[in-house]
């Protein structure tokens, strides 16, 4: 078990990203706070005015206009983090690969605030050149899987691409699917969220996903399920269920239907109860089938009395 104590501070952060022809013309504050709306049109400004935001390496002022091809830089100062659990397990280490365990409440990537309080900053203390090959959401546990070989991640990443990844998940929804085994196939989108600007949810004029579903057990109001996914879209399991009727016991993001259930729920708030539980592929050293196991949590371990024959 890998563990590290909390930091009471980072050490702060460089954001960067370059100006398109979404941003070309609008002020520097108007670009700000229409497109990152965690933070208010008066935050911005204050930053503007600490010299915290800069374009093409120069202080700016907030009527700045941009132009396409500009780049734009905040130099976030040092924050508190919010509380994570920081530890994980390792679940395999060879040459070219590391898998490991990640606990719910820890972020894989950085975002939303979450920095060093992440399961990238955590692994890359001891193994600087892991590559994260996907990731799982932050209320998610289970297997994450890294490249520590430029071989190791081109050769599973187009096996990704060519869907010859296997991965199963368990997750605990409410209610009880009329059919033990399913398909689910919404098509997943970006759709408006009034603190994020969009978030992902069933959509019309969204990409193709695709989850298989089997009920293991029935509970009372409840289903363990196992869910395999032939796509990754964002927050697919979630929506997909929730989509079919049965949303993630906990999840308060995602409505019946697949649909923002609460605009003050953010996708990375936690509570339901979601885990990868296998992940199979060909190792990109030995050429032969392997398979990585994470043992569920307690919550979502099967119950011998309530299983489906």
């Amino acid at each position: 078990m890998e563990k590290a104590n909390k930091l009471a501070l980072n050490n702060g952060f460089e954001y960067r990203e370059q100006i398109d022809n979404r941003g070309n013309g609008l002020t520097v504050l108007a670009y700000l706070t229409r497109n990152h709306r965690h933070s208010s049109g008066n935050d911005w400004q204050g930053r503007l005015e600490a010299g915290q935001i800069s374009v093409n390496d120069q202080p700016v002022a907030s009527g700045a206009i941009l132009k396409t091809g500009q780049l734009l830089l905040w130099r976030r100062p040092p924050w508190h983090e919010p509380d994570a659990p920081l530890d994980y397990s390792i679940l395999h280490e060879d040459e070219d690969l590391l898998a490991v365990a990640k606990p719910c409440g820890l972020p894989t990537l950085p975002a939303g605030g979450f920095l060093e309080h992440t399961l990238l900053a955590l692994v890359r203390k001891t193994h600087p050149e892991a590559s994260p090959l996907h990731r799982l959401g932050r209320g998610t546990s289970g297997i994450v899987l890294f490249a520590r070989t430029a071989r190791a991640r081109s050769d599973i990443c187009a096996a990704w691409r060519r869907k010859e990844v296997s991965k199963i998940y368990r997750g605990l929804a409410t209610g009880c699917p009329a059919e033990d085994n399913f398909i689910v196939e919404a098509q997943i989108g970006p759709v408006p969220h009034p603190k994020l600007g969009t978030v992902y949810a069933a959509s019309p004029d969204g990409k193709f996903a695709s989850s298989r579903v089997s009920v293991l057990e029935r509970r009372d109001g409840a289903s363990l399920l196992e869910i395999g996914i032939e796509t990754g879209r964002p927050h697919q399991i979630r929506i997909h269920l929730a989509f079919a009727g049965h949303p993630l016991v906990g999840d308060r993001l995602y409505a019946a239907g697949g649909i923002i259930n609460d605009p003050e729920t953010l996708p990375g708030d936690t509570g339901y109860l979601l885990h990868a539980e296998r992940l199979s592929f060909t190792h990109p050293a030995t050429g032969l089938p392997f398979e990585i196991q994470c043992p569920p949590p307690p919550e979502l371990a099967l119950d011998g009395s309530k299983s489906i024959p």
